[in-house]
């Protein structure tokens, strides 16, 4: 009995028995089947309420086991051999968000580069105008969005964020406590401008009825995309600002040290990934088949 009461030999660490897991897989059941019944148009108002509870009860989901790792990480189960597995799990999670844009740009690719090729399927018996619609991309007669104006804007604020999490990291490493809050602030502040102007930039869109122009056949795939592509984006900037706001609370309750802090280094990690992500939109969706 004695040994079974002795503290562990080996550096893993073992979870208390945790509800979590049931609790987010329940969560997601709900979230999902309410979000088909929406799109569906089921059940008239029934499918948006099923949908925004199923959403709630993840939202509170991650936030309570997120709430247990950090605590588990203040009482100091996180040993060397358990933080070098929460980075690899970051690191996979990164590579599988990278697979995620990487559909995206796939289809953009494709109908810019070799639409011209694509094997014509007839259309209501119309095999003429299916070709003149793969004849150019983006579609003839659609109006595209310049990429020197709000796009570039977010371009530099973006970028700049980065420079304000890098100096915020290195300031957390070298012990300077406040130019890391104020750098993790800045960074913050910067995420919340781009998706400020990104909100600016769609009103814009959808006010001057770009993209949609009904003359240019099969223009709505490319609006499609861009708002795919620019809109994922956009979700993860903003969970990433989250992210953030987050390590901003915790490092000012004194959580980081210089020599422990990955809850920190992750979300560096990530806003980095996000930043190199929005690069080749602006590059390729604004600038090159824009």
């Amino acid at each position: 009995m004695a040994d079974a009461h002795a503290a562990p030999k080996h550096d893993y660490h073992l979870v208390d028995p945790s509800p979590w897991p049931l609790v987010a897989s329940i969560a997601t059941t709900i979230m999902m089947v309410g979000a088909v019944i929406w799109m569906k148009g089921m059940f008239g108002l029934s499918g948006p309420m099923v949908f925004i509870v199923g959403f709630a009860a993840v939202l509170y989901s991650m936030f309570g086991w997120w709430a247990d790792v950090v605590k588990e990480s203040r009482k100091g189960d996180h040993t060397p051999v358990v933080s070098l597995g929460l980075r690899y799990g970051m690191v996979l999670f990164i590579a599988s968000e990278v697979m995620f844009f990487a559909a995206f740009f796939w289809i953009f690719f494709e109908m810019a580069l070799w639409n011209e090729s694509r094997t014509l399927i007839p259309e209501f018996g119309n095999w003429t105008e299916t070709a003149a619609a793969w004849s150019t991309w983006p579609p003839q007669g659609v109006e595209t969005l310049s990429a020197w104006h709000l796009p570039l804007l977010n371009t530099v604020i973006l970028l700049l964020s980065g420079t304000t999490v890098t100096w915020a990291h290195h300031a957390l490493q070298v012990g300077k406590r406040g130019e890391a809050k104020l750098g993790l602030a800045l960074t913050i502040a910067l995420g919340v401008l781009f998706t400020g102007v990104q909100a600016y930039e769609y009103y814009h869109i959808l006010h001057d009825n770009l993209f949609f122009n009904d003359e240019a056949m099969n223009s709505g795939l490319y609006g499609s995309i861009f708002f795919m592509a620019t809109g994922f984006h956009g979700f993860h900037v903003l969970v990433g600002t989250l992210f953030l706001t987050v390590c901003l609370i915790r490092l000012l309750r004194g959580h980081f040290t210089p020599q422990k802090h990955f809850g920190f280094e992750a979300a560096a990690w990530y806003w980095h990934f996000v930043d190199v992500v929005w690069l080749f939109l602006f590059a390729f969706v604004y600038v090159t088949f824009g």
